[in-house]
């Protein structure tokens, strides 16, 4: 069996660092490494060698100093490597690398692709789907398991809500969640042997003749300029002994609104005027996403922008919903601002699969011609939104935290990179204009009762498969993460709560902050004690809510980079010189099984007395 393993070398994010005159990133001397995500999917190809035979081979596109992650990867077990390097192929966004990379895989020939998750300096996952559109693959995204037999695959990948286990024939493309595979270093033995193996470079020219579609020239999306981005955080060590230290936080969070209106919220401003009228301008598409039987929060939050968006462009804001039993949304889609909604209404859309739901989508965007396609940045979102962009050839940006207009009409999709550290507008040349945008970073849209829409029904083309079967699915409580994209108070836990034996107390704060959701550090989800989808950080989630609690949290660059965008932070610890106390707006220095309990009782007394 012929695996093909994807890499991208990557800047270590920990390591960059902004020049405090300039407020630029420098970038001079900061060490690459190979994606953490990209590593897993390579050891776990190196043990499918091992059951199966063939080869693993490893592939990137890069400059010439590209060579040291592959001669990385080949310590690790790859036996050879390809290097797409040429001039033609810089400035690429993401579908100019697919095309490139699905081009060189064409050539090379496989029976399995893999790639991880998402890199670590961008987060978005749009590769691995654009190249098995491009490939016309079958695609598992965030797999955790992985067996094959007889040339079927397996495999368990993670959703936002648990887990859910699939088949499909080879060859297929997937993308690896850390899970995947376990943690392996390359010994000095094993860099002595990496030497002998071949790394081949391939140029733009042996790949097409049409050199227009790589690189910069390829790109349907540029970077109009970057913004860094600091956050500066109050730093307040709480002094006294630890009542008066809990009061003190209490009346400091009340102050900042706790049990009531959080500060600086201008929710009432979301959605854009109350009454709109379209003039013919472009329309502003959602693409709504359930989960369970109710709509997501995050399809409002999209809601609220594509309102405002859709009253600078004069035209109306849809909705695509994809599903089963659609019907039952649609009075909400149109009190919170839907003016149409297109409902694909068919037992074969529940559960989701890729190929279906991209079919689908793909034809109404054709057949309709919105200006703007927003969808989520969850599980789904990630999956669907490259297919989607790689079959229609779009510009697609991924993980936005905002969007705007500019003067010449274009969108403006606002996208973190290096952990947060920058921000970049970026820009698309193609029609609609088309982004993912994270959950809990917009405001939802604010209801109208008696409000109506247009439902205009898609129908489902009876050929139309999958190639892909959900087996089956499993929730446990790794559903309940799913509420961090949009909660507005959450609790982070670290190694120093000591084991799951001491739920109980964080349980009980988090019941007196209304059913606060549990954030995690890496090291908690490696241990077994909380599902990984709770994981916060470089390589989880990231989350903005109004209020985060970091508790027994050490303060890693690998997690506070995941809670840059929180309101409020409060670090309990009973280390003084704990990061996290770098990274909080209170501290409070002392034992949680102290703290918390009289946080808690404080708490619920102040919100006894708010009424």
């Amino acid at each position: 069996m012929k695996t093909i393993v994807l890499i991208k070398q990557v800047p270590v994010v920990s390591a960059m660092k902004l020049d405090p005159e300039t407020k630029a990133l420098k970038r001079e001397g900061v060490p690459s490494e190979v994606s953490s995500f990209d590593i897993r999917a390579l050891l776990k190809a190196v043990e499918l060698r091992a059951t199966h035979g063939g080869e693993v081979v490893v592939m990137t596109m890069g400059p010439p100093q590209a060579r040291a992650g592959l001669e990385h990867c080949l310590a690790l077990g790859a036996d050879r490597a390809l290097l797409l390097t040429d001039r033609a192929f810089a400035g690429a966004d993401t579908l100019a690398t697919a095309r490139a990379l699905a081009l060189a895989l064409k050539r090379e020939g496989y029976d399995l692709v893999l790639c991880g998750r998402h890199s670590t300096d961008a987060e978005t996952g749009q590769v691995g789907p654009e190249v098995a559109e491009l490939l016309n693959l079958p695609q598992i995204t965030g797999a955790r398991k992985l067996t094959i037999t007889d040339k079927t695959l397996t495999a368990e990948r993670e959703t936002d809500s648990g887990f859910e286990t699939v088949t499909c024939a080879l060859p297929a493309v997937l993308s690896a969640t850390e899970d995947l595979a376990h943690e392996k270093f390359p010994n000095k033995a094993d860099k002595e042997k990496a030497k002998d193996k071949p790394i081949q470079e391939i140029t733009a020219s042996e790949l097409s003749s049409d050199l227009a579609q790589f690189g910069a020239a390829g790109s349907p999306t540029w970077v109009e300029s970057v913004q860094t981005v600091e956050v500066a955080r109050e730093k307040k060590i709480l002094e006294g002994d630890l009542p008066t230290q809990v009061q003190t936080l209490v009346h400091a969070l009340l102050d900042r609104g706790l049990f009531g209106t959080w500060k600086g919220d201008d929710a009432d401003h979301a959605g854009g005027p109350a009454t709109r009228t379209a003039t013919g301008g472009k329309s502003v598409w959602v693409v709504a996403e359930t989960l369970g039987s109710a709509l997501r929060p995050v399809t409002l939050e999209l809601l609220g922008k594509a309102g405002e968006l859709s009253a600078k462009y004069g035209g109306e804001v849809g909705v695509l919903l994809m599903g089963r039993d659609g019907q039952q949304h649609v009075s909400t889609l149109a009190a919170h601002g839907a003016d149409v909604i297109y409902l694909a209404d068919d037992p074969r859309l529940a559960p989701y699969t890729t190929e279906i739901h991209t079919a689908v989508m793909a034809q109404a965007i054709t057949t309709h011609k919105p200006g703007v396609v927003l969808l989520s940045s969850t599980a789904i979102g990630r999956d669907l939104a490259p297919r989607v962009a790689a079959r229609l050839e779009l510009g697609l940006t991924g993980d936005c935290v905002d969007l705007d207009v500019n003067a010449q009409g274009q969108l403006l999709q606002y996208k973190p990179a290096f952990g947060g550290n920058i921000v970049a507008p970026i820009l698309s040349r193609t029609t609609p204009e088309m982004a993912t945008v994270r959950p809990g970073m917009l405001k939802k849209a604010q209801p109208a009762a008696g409000r109506q829409a247009r439902v205009e029904r898609l129908p489902l083309d009876a050929t139309i498969t999958s190639r892909v079967t959900v087996v089956s699915q499993t929730g446990e409580d790794a559903g309940k993460a799913a509420a961090l994209d949009s909660a507005e108070i959450a609790i982070g836990i670290g190694k120093g709560i000591g084991g799951t034996a001491n739920f109980p107390v964080i349980e009980q704060l988090a019941d007196v902050l209304g059913g606060a959701p549990l954030a995690a550090t890496r090291d908690i989800v490696d241990l077994g004690w909380i599902h990984r989808q709770h994981q916060v950080g470089l390589t989880g989630r990231a989350i903005s809510p109004k209020l985060y609690f970091a508790i027994g949290i050490r303060g890693a660059f690998e997690h506070t980079v995941g809670i840059r965008r929180a309101g409020t932070i409060v670090a309990i610890n009973k280390n003084a010189k704990a990061l996290i106390f770098q990274n909080a707006d209170f501290g409070i220095v002392g034992d949680y099984a102290e703290v918390v309990p009289l946080l808690t009782a404080a708490l619920q007394a102040a919100k006894k007395n708010r009424g």
